[in-house]
């Protein structure tokens, strides 16, 4: 199967994160009597990102700077586009989410925040910066990824202060959340290779060769659906599209006739279930910090119309 379907890890694992079961090889669930917390669905962790845009705002309106939030996609439009992507009306409305990148895109290159930065004097401009995230003097966070290496980043001022009071400890939560969305380094090869997901593919592969479009996985298809896009050039924008929403709904309606999800999912829980002795203490602690987080979010910020 192609490299792409390492991608998979990133897909499903909130999904695969409110089993409370360990998987065996045949993925036969054994019950596990301890509840687990629950990982956070995207539109919670949507929600707990606006709340620290929110919070961060209001620490530097109160240390004499203007701050703007970034809530320039709707909540339908903010939907991650999964590797198994089994949506069909949102599929039939915004295909792969094209659109919404170069409208994401348009958004980040229009941010207030920077133009307003720019126009600030040297010195108001050193002290934005150590007003937002401690500047030069903020400290450094690590955290070891469970590949090996280490991940770092400097953090402090108003982006600290909203971090702490979503999170209660903003080291912890960098560390845990890092071990946390990088075990795919320890099981992604092997997952590529699992024989039940790829039975999965091959038939969901088969449902669009009869679609008339024949293509190995869902990553080979949104390929061809940029390449597609790149061929016909911004004049063609609307054709591209056209034929992105096309390819995007058989890809969703493919998906649905295979269980390619149901699957997906059994399939990461078995390869998650197996690393819990070892890093299991910090998935739960992850999942715990994020839904307090979320708690904490909701007495901030609405969701997003």
């Amino acid at each position: 199967m192609r490299r792409a379907l390492v991608s998979l890890c990133a897909v499903v694992t909130v999904v695969a994160a409110v089993t409370t079961g360990c998987g065996d090889g045949d993925g036969r669930a054994q019950q596990d009597p301890r509840p687990r917390p629950r990982a956070l669905t995207w539109q919670q962790e949507l929600r707990v990102a606006d709340a620290q845009q929110r919070l961060t705002k209001q620490c530097m309106n109160r240390r004499g700077f203007t701050y703007w939030e970034d809530r320039g996609l709707t909540l339908r439009e903010s939907r991650p586009v999964r590797y198994v992507q089994d949506d069909v009306a949102w599929a039939r409305t915004y295909g792969y989410g094209g659109r919404i990148e170069v409208k994401s895109l348009r958004v980040r290159e229009s941010n207030p925040n920077g133009t307003y930065r720019r126009n600030l004097s040297p010195s108001r401009r050193v002290a934005f910066d150590t007003a937002l995230d401690g500047g030069g003097g903020a400290r450094m966070l690590t955290a070891p990824l469970p590949g090996g290496g280490e991940m770092r980043k400097r953090v402090g001022g108003c982006t600290e202060e909203a971090e702490r009071a979503l999170y209660g400890d903003p080291a912890e939560w960098y560390r845990t959340g890092k071990i946390a969305t990088g075990l795919n380094a320890l099981y992604g090869k092997e997952l590529m290779k699992d024989r039940r997901l790829t039975a999965a593919v091959r038939a969901w592969s088969r449902c669009m060769k009869r679609a008339g479009r024949p293509y190995e996985d869902p990553q080979a298809a949104r390929e061809a659906v940029r390449g597609n896009a790149v061929r016909l050039g911004a004049d063609r924008a609307g054709e591209a599209f056209a034929a992105e929403r096309k390819t995007a709904v058989a890809d969703a309606t493919c998906a649905r006739e295979t269980s390619l999800r149901a699957v997906a999912t059994a399939r990461e829980t078995y390869y998650l279930d197996r690393l819990r002795d070892r890093f299991g203490k910090d998935i739960d602690t992850y999942r715990h910090l994020g839904q307090r987080a979320y708690d904490r979010a909701v007495r901030i910020v609405p969701e997003r119309g």
